[in-house]
């Protein structure tokens, strides 16, 4: 930096101190310029990012070839299938290619692909990934009609489709299935409809990931993409309170065993924030069972187990919270908002014993103090100031923060909670697992996803990596709620040291291999394979420590066995896949993709080393050279601004910019009065 020395001649004494005055304030200004938010922010810019669609002149070419997406879901006991149906419509004059990145249920085992073209259906197969590619790129280049459905990341997915020609309709059919697991006995269904703009950070792992920079509609640009979705649930018991926190919505059949769903004719936007869909069932309590599924080769099982209710704890040890705050850009506004109000819950119900902290992190991040402050009245409220007064901008660098807050000192005998807030808007995820795997594993991690259309796969993932729990809160309302079910959970974990064991029925390759200590409101649930025949005594034995003693319950599987449940081969084998992810994502690399290649070709799923692809054999497109490629584009995320695509905002200068300001500020003031008592008037 620069050197500033305030002249002496040949100004008079006034003329000396004012301009002394400027040239430091000047200096004060360009440190505040170069602070690390300024120069942080600056090097975002330079990653792939996403950006604004943009109205193109080419002459004959359909920009926006998605003119509708269809949701059939039916729903039987705790199994939902669900059918997605794109259908693509070239109103140009020139054969195109479509590309549309569009996001998925982290839950979702997504099991096969058509597309009607015409009168004639075309039934993808299921590949390893770069062999998929090939076959779509040497599709395209030979002007055949084709499809390719590739995963980036469980709730992230590609279609691209080749040659769809003038006047044409291609219909893309998606299949997928997934187990809704109950909280607190109330049971929910989401079906996301846009992925939020993703940051990526130029030191990211995820650099060259090119779906990243997929364009958006400007804010209040609703999409020409027609969404409709509509449900029909059938479950063991009388189905009450069913609603959407998202939607309206008409319901038919509430307070029977089976209910249908639709959305109500609205003029709004209905595909820029998650469908959901919650409901509870008759009795209270949670559905306690076990499925058995005789398949060809293979059989399969599901246990799903009501723990014990938590009981209050008359004594309760000193603990301390760490609150991990994203403040970048793409929370200005309502889902920053939406923090505020549920941090000010947070701390609020802190108990004097307890000690915490707050970090802010956006291109840098800052802590309120350097070390965790009690709990007094004081101290909340000098934080709630903090975070009433602080405004969302730059870019969102997650790692950085966690690396911090993993080196903070922690006394051994406190128990530390770690809260991370924030929308998920990065492609970091792999990086941010390994990170609170290896660093934070003495500590639960919580994680806050604040929006309407919240990254879940990373917002489950640092839960679930930290051994704590994942919260979506969609409007400040929830956050009431959702702060005391957190209380509630770090209070008093429900059940320790759980286990399952079965007797009178051989199982192997249960999913997962340790089951987690169970933190309130969710049941035991337990994946595996079972051979031979279920003994008339079979059952599952489940034990664990709860606050009142020892814990067991038995299932019985007597006169489950049966052929209707397909779906848990493919639930199994989603489970066995995402533990090997996660395995994955704590060693770096590509440790576990031969195995989890092997189980997508086996059972013929969608992941991150496998795609669906699905090829006319009809040569369609004499010319396909000429075919430009088209970036369908997605609308903004109800409640996002648009600071999430790499807008233009002055960045908030760090504490030690502001620090180096009043000091040069105090500088100038005691030299101005020193000069004054040396010279008087």
């Amino acid at each position: 930096m620069p050197l500033f020395i305030c002249p002496v001649r040949p100004l008079t004494r006034s003329g000396r101190v004012l301009l002394c005055v400027a040239v430091s304030l000047f200096a004060a200004l360009l440190l505040v310029a170069w602070s690390p938010a300024h120069a942080d922010d600056s090097e975002a810019r330079k990653a792939e990012s996403p950006y604004f669609a943009v109205n193109s002149s080419e002459p004959g070419t359909d920009r926006l070839p998605l003119k509708a997406t269809r949701v059939d879901v039916r729903i039987a006991g705790v199994i939902a299938d669900v059918t997605v149906t794109q259908t693509y419509r070239n109103e140009g004059q020139r054969a195109i290619e479509a590309r549309y990145v569009f996001p998925g249920s982290t839950q979702s085992a997504v099991y096969a692909m058509n597309v009607r073209l015409g009168g004639r259906l075309l039934t993808a197969r299921i590949k390893e990934k770069q062999q998929a590619r090939i076959e779509y790129e040497t599709a395209k280049k030979e002007g055949k009609t084709s499809a390719l459905l590739e995963q980036h990341r469980p709730n992230v997915f590609e279609m691209n489709v080749a040659n769809i020609l003038p006047g044409e309709d291609v219909a893309v059919e998606l299949h997928y299935t997934e187990l809704l697991t109950p909280t607190d006995a109330q049971y929910g269904f989401v079906f996301p409809t846009v992925v939020g703009p993703r940051y990526n950070s130029p030191q990211g792992a995820a650099v060259s990931e090119k779906w990243v920079a997929t364009p958006y509609l400007r804010s209040g640009e609703t999409s020409n993409t027609s969404f409709d979705i509509k449900l029909t649930l059938d479950t063991p018991v009388a189905l009450r309170e069913i609603g959407s926190s998202s939607h309206e919505i008409e319901v038919t059949g509430d307070g029977t065993a089976h209910a249908s769903v639709a959305l109500k004719a609205v003029s709004t936007a209905a595909n820029n924030r998650d469908f959901i869909l919650h409901y509870r069932l008759a009795g209270d309590r949670i559905e306690t069972g076990l499925m058995l599924f005789r398949g060809e080769s293979e059989n399969f099982f599901l246990a799903l187990v009501e723990p014990p209710k938590a009981v209050p704890v008359r004594q309760i040890n000193p603990r301390d919270y760490i609150f991990v705050v994203d403040i970048s850009g793409s929370m200005h506004g309502y889902p920053l908002e939406t923090s505020k109000v549920l941090l000010a819950n947070l701390i609020s119900g802190l108990r004097p014993s307890d000690t915490f902290n707050v970090m802010l992190f956006s291109g840098s991040n800052r802590m309120l103090s350097p070390t965790s402050v009690p709990a007094t009245r004081a101290n909340i409220e000098r934080a709630l100031q903090t975070i009433r007064e602080m405004g969302g901008s730059g870019s969102t660098e997650i790692v950085p923060a966690l690396k911090s807050i993993a080196a903070l000192p922690k006394s051994p005998d406190v128990s530390r909670s770690v809260i991370v807030v924030t929308d998920g808007y990065v492609s970091v995820e792999a990086e941010v697992f390994q990170l609170v795997r290896k660093n934070l594993n003495q500590q639960n991690v919580f994680a806050f996803g604040i929006g309407s259309s919240v990254n879940r796969h990373l917002i489950e993932g640092i839960a679930r990596a930290g051994q704590g729990e994942a919260f979506v809160v969609t409007k400040p309302d929830e956050a009431a709620a959702q702060a005391d079910r957190l209380r509630k959970m770090i209070e008093a974990p429900v059940l320790t040291n759980v286990t399952a064991r079965f007797q009178g029925l051989d199982v192997y390759d249960v999913e997962p291999a340790q089951l987690p200590d169970v933190l309130g409101g969710r049941p035991v649930l337990v994946f595996g394979k079972w051979r031979g025949d279920v003994a008339g005594n079979a059952r599952l034995v489940v034990e664990g420590h709860s606050a009142e003693g020892l814990f067991r319950t038995e299932v019985s599987a007597a006169g489950r066995d049966d052929r209707t449940s397909s779906a848990l081969r493919h639930l199994w084998a989603r489970q066995r896949i995402a533990a090997l992810s996660d395995q994955e994502a704590l060693e770096g690399g590509s440790a576990q993709k031969a195995a989890i290649t092997d189980l997508g070709l086996k059972y013929s799923l969608l992941t991150q080393y496998t795609s669906f692809i699905a090829v006319d054999h009809v040569v369609r497109n004499p010319n396909p050279a000429l075919a430009p490629s088209v970036n369908q584009p997605s609308p903004l995320p109800q409640g996002v601004s648009e600071l999430a695509v790499g807008a233009e905002v002055p960045s908030t200068p760090e504490p030690g910019a502001w620090f180096a300001l009043l000091v040069v500020l105090g500088i100038v003031g005691a030299t101005v009065v020193s000069n004054r008592r040396r010279n008087p008037r």
